[in-house]
């Protein structure tokens, strides 16, 4: 059920997880399973101990990124870069060292080292034609941090990037794309009958942003 609801439903998710922790906090996976729901509900330090806990019962590096990334939630981003630096990084997959890369960026830019978090994401992963699970977002991360920086044209081309290999809506690319290029959009719905007659507008709204 925490995996179930995780994405469309992360309080629930957090509901089933602390019964799940009370029944058998001792099973690896639940404590995992409560990490990643306390997490999605922005409790940093909770999905810490969690996290913490599930790899001293296994021993696996696999958590490491999302344990930076609590760090940084906590405020403190300064640790994240320093288990970006550790050995585990090394034990990582390939998909997991990509994690730890965006991981690192967020962290220069909780800083305010936007030039450094450029140059963080700037990989052969980045470069490469392929396209993987970790490509549409890595895109994104840094078509984000471009654009912060104030490089707009640079950042356009690589959310465009971002859009060409993002096959499951896994970011809003195409919305920061069309909110670079001035694009409105009219809701279809709106029923224009009734907007003439009391005198309002369509409704309308810029594409978004999303964090």
């Amino acid at each position: 059920m925490v995996a179930r609801l995780l994405d469309e439903d992360p309080e629930g998710a957090y509901g089933y997880s602390k019964v799940a922790l009370r029944l058998a906090s001792r099973v690896a996976a639940v404590r995992e399973a409560g990490g990643f729901a306390a997490y999605a509900n922005q409790k940093y330090g909770e999905a810490l101990a969690e996290f913490r806990a599930a790899r001293r019962m296994t021993g696996s590096v696999d958590l490491w990124p999302v344990m930076a990334d609590c760090e940084r939630g906590l405020g403190r981003p300064e640790k994240a870069l320093e288990m970006a630096g550790a050995p585990e990084v090394q034990k990582l997959d390939k998909a997991g060292q990509v994690e730890m890369r965006l991981v690192a960026a967020g962290a220069r830019r909780d800083m305010g080292q936007l030039d450094a978090a450029i140059v963080t994401l700037q990989s052969p992963e980045l470069a490469s034609n392929s396209v993987q699970p970790w490509t549409a977002r890595l895109r994104y991360a840094y078509a984000d941090a471009l654009l912060a920086a104030g490089r707009e044209q640079e950042a356009r081309e690589w959310f465009a990037k971002a859009v060409e290999s993002d096959r499951d809506g896994s970011t809003d690319a195409s919305d920061r794309l069309a909110a670079l290029d001035g694009v409105e959009f009219t809701d279809a719905l709106g029923d224009d009958e009734g907007d003439s007659e009391d005198g309002g507008e369509k409704p309308s709204a810029e594409a978004g942003d999303k964090d």
